[in-house]
């Protein structure tokens, strides 16, 4: 596999893909992480934007609006985008992240970020939001906030790691800087070839 054609390929970032400008700053940022807890769970990347797409369709695409949902509508839109696996415990998920930003932030992704002191304590804050975010989570945020966050500093999922051994990079960041690659592009392009590595059903951008 030819890295550079893959990034051309696959290397689309999700939130670009969701239609999500990141530089429209806090609703966009609800927009992403709402959209960053589904793709980091274990399932097909066409039943996570269809699950996405369900939320934004129905006006669920901030913290205020998913709070006042409440559990039984969350799950109504989850098996709705075809996320039937892991409704009730994505809906609690959801109900304790976006309650914990309400809470501990008004809301506002914005204020999480200024009250960061660095890449170590804005990871730590947003790991704090509740049980449902892990590193899979922040890294899937954080790879496309770093274009807006300068503290972002997302670490590699393991995905990413195999796939990049897999094409026989040592250095991702390394090989992006080398190449002329936009890192961001070439980490999703990773992330998708993996399920080809898995055996799975690869996405529509390698079945070209």
């Amino acid at each position: 596999m030819d890295v550079i054609t893959l990034v051309g390929d696959c290397g689309e970032p999700y939130s670009k893909m969701l239609g999500i400008d990141l530089e429209e700053g806090d609703t966009a940022w609800a927009k992403w992480l709402l959209a960053s807890i589904l793709y980091a769970k274990p399932i097909r990347e066409e039943s996570a934007t269809k699950t996405y797409k369900a939320f934004e369709a129905a006006g669920l695409a901030d913290a205020r609006s998913i709070v006042d949902a409440g559990w039984d509508r969350l799950v109504e839109i989850l098996d709705k985008g075809g996320y039937t696996r892991y409704d009730f415990s994505t809906a609690d998920r959801l109900l304790e992240i976006f309650g914990s930003l309400l809470k501990n932030y008004g809301g506002s992704l914005r204020r999480l970020y200024d009250s960061s002191a660095d890449g170590r304590d804005l990871e730590r804050r947003i790991v704090g939001l509740g049980k449902g975010i892990g590193p899979v989570t922040v890294s899937v945020f954080l790879r496309d906030m770093r274009r807006v966050w300068p503290k972002a500093r997302p670490q590699l999922t393991p995905r990413i790691k195999k796939s990049a051994e897999a094409l026989g990079i040592r250095d991702v960041t390394g090989y992006a800087d080398k190449h002329g690659l936009d890192v961001t592009e070439l980490e999703t392009a990773l992330h998708r070839y993996s399920r080809a590595l898995s055996g799975a059903k690869g996405p529509k951008c390698l079945r070209r």
